[in-house]
């Protein structure tokens, strides 16, 4: 078991090394100086070259690469002047431990760094902290939303097989997994916040706070999150309803559930006390792979609805060539994507040994 938790963890490390390189050369080459984006176009040239010495931009690519990992790993590399003082900006390292003193090379345990935003110079680890819980809540309410009614309509499908309500419910779950989360989102805000806003009461924009009229405090707006909620929620709600569905039918098959039914259990009881137990494990498996692609999925339904995640954040920064902002979310997504699949991939070898085998 060991091995195979070295073995995923070493996986999961090596995607995520990959995917630091991919998004520091990316944003690295794409054109734009970011020293004329903070100055603004008209900056002299020796402003311009005192940006470039203080975000390191004046050395070879390769050495920013290998300083931009060196900010990002948790266990770094430093030197010290020849006074003992550490070529440490306070900015960038709050906190930090030395582990290791090796002549004028300190090896210091710190907090990753994500570096600084362009445009309003706070940590990018700041802003995400703002940003993040939003979007996480936005993930685990539509997934709730989707898990629940899925269920349900996966239920009800399998036990009214070849009729007409199982028709109707495969063609609502094709439509839902056809849709782009783009499409569907303008369609249920239009539809549910403008043409029937009447009845609803719900706003077409808004996030988890708003802020009263007298711009004195915020308050919580649970109704803003039903509509992203929903739109997020369509398509992993489609693939839970099939599964369920295509699952129960299996299920229905077996001997004990024949023998369930010769003992003069009614279907409901059936359902519920013996079907749905078993027919939740691969539901369940595919709850946690798309709970994380939701979290990374989330962003132009975020912008849409104009709800404060990591969404709107990458949206807005990409549009003011924010780079460093762009970058610290980006990671701050695939870290958390992988740590889900692989914690999900311990999972499956500590439940079924055949996984570790193989």
């Amino acid at each position: 078991m060991l091995t195979y938790i070295l073995k995923k963890t070493g996986y999961g490390l090596r995607v995520i090394a990959g995917v630091v390189t991919l998004v520091f050369f990316l944003f690295n080459i794409l054109p734009g100086d970011p020293a004329r984006m903070m100055l603004g176009q008209r900056a002299d040239e020796e402003s311009v070259r005192v940006i470039h010495k203080d975000l390191g931009l004046d050395k070879p690519l390769h050495i920013q690469y290998l300083n931009y990992v060196n900010d990002l790993l948790p266990v770094s590399f430093h030197s010290v002047d020849t006074s003992g003082n550490f070529f440490l900006d306070t900015e960038k390292y709050t906190s930090f431990t030395v582990l290791v003193k090796a002549g004028n090379d300190r090896i210091i345990l710190k907090k990753p760094y994500l570096r600084r935003s362009y445009q309003s110079r706070r940590n990018v680890s700041d802003i995400l902290k703002e940003s993040f819980p939003n979007t996480i809540i936005l993930a685990l309410a539509a997934m709730l939303f989707a898990f629940v009614l899925g269920v349900l309509l996966g239920s009800i499908s399998s036990l009214y097989a070849n009729t007409w309500v199982d028709r109707l419910i495969q063609v609502v779950t094709s439509i839902g997994m056809s849709l782009p989360s783009f499409f569907s989102a303008i369609i249920i805000a239009w539809l549910f916040a403008f043409v029937l806003s009447k009845y609803t009461g719900l706003n077409m924009f808004g996030s988890l706070y708003a802020v009263d009229d007298m711009g004195q405090g915020e308050y919580l707006q649970l109704k803003n999150l039903i509509l992203p909620a929903l739109t997020l929620g369509i398509r992993p709600l489609a693939v839970i309803t099939e599964l369920t569905k295509s699952t129960l039918t299996e299920i229905y098959s077996q001997d004990y559930i024949r023998t369930a039914r010769a003992k003069g259990l009614t279907t409901a009881q059936i359902i519920w006390r013996h079907a749905l137990k078993n027919a939740l494990n691969p539901v369940i498996t595919a709850v946690s792979g798309w709970l994380a692609s939701l979290i990374a999925g989330a962003v132009f339904v975020e912008y849409i609805f104009d709800w404060k995640g990591v969404g709107s954040v990458i949206v807005d920064s990409l549009e003011k060539y924010d780079f460093p902002v762009v970058m610290g979310s980006l990671l701050v997504v695939c870290v958390l994507l992988v740590v889900i699949n692989v914690v999900t991939d311990i999972l499956y070898g500590i439940l079924d040994p055949r996984i570790r085998i193989r």
